[in-house]
């Protein structure tokens, strides 16, 4: 259990039987009535965001999630196989828990796995993942005013848009939360 002001970004909570985490939090005390606590919460699971306000001193129930360094392995069926690299169990994480990072997951690339007792909540990748471009067409100059962009598919498969100055078999950094072209890897 903890209170109100044992409150921190990243703590995770148990609130009506879910896991959500403290994204962002505000203590208030206005001039007139009791202090009280602004929080932005994120559901562990489903990533939904909600605005929930504490009065301040609630004691709030706290939920341990165990984060882990752990290596991809590969891709079995709709399941995505991780090894943990300290005790070397391989665990099946669903596609769902995944989500749409899945898509930029490379063999042997080491991950973050939150885990809550025993269940793995969410993989966290990199924030920058270097991939090479395996399929994009030319690109053409044209008489455009800002810098235009094309599509290139990625050695996982997942296709980003990216400069025209973009060739197949350049490796990119890509940002792996959104999906963005951040930069050409130099050689």
């Amino acid at each position: 259990m903890a209170d109100t002001s044992d409150f921190k970004n990243g703590l995770v909570l148990k609130i009506d039987g879910q896991l959500q985490q403290i994204v962002e939090f505000q203590h208030v005390k206005p001039g007139k009535g009791p202090a009280f606590v602004r929080t932005k919460l994120k559901n562990v699971v489903s990533g939904k965001i909600v605005d929930k306000t504490f009065n301040a001193g609630v004691k709030v129930e706290t939920a341990t999630v165990d984060r882990r360094d752990m290596t991809y392995l590969y891709h079995d069926g709709s399941d995505y196989v991780f090894m943990d690299g300290e005790t070397f169990d391989q665990i099946s994480i669903s596609e769902a828990t995944i989500g749409s990072s899945a898509r930029f997951l490379l063999e042997n690339m080491a991950v973050q796995v939150a885990m809550h007792e025993g269940a793995p909540l969410y993989v966290e990748l990199p924030v920058s993942v270097e991939l090479e471009v395996t399929h994009t067409d030319i690109g053409l100059q044209g008489d455009r005013s800002t810098g235009g962009t094309k599509p290139a598919t990625l050695e996982t498969g997942a296709e980003v848009q990216v400069p025209l100055f973009i060739n197949t078999g350049d490796k990119l950094r890509i940002d792996s939360r959104d999906g963005s072209y951040l930069g050409r890897v130099n050689a």
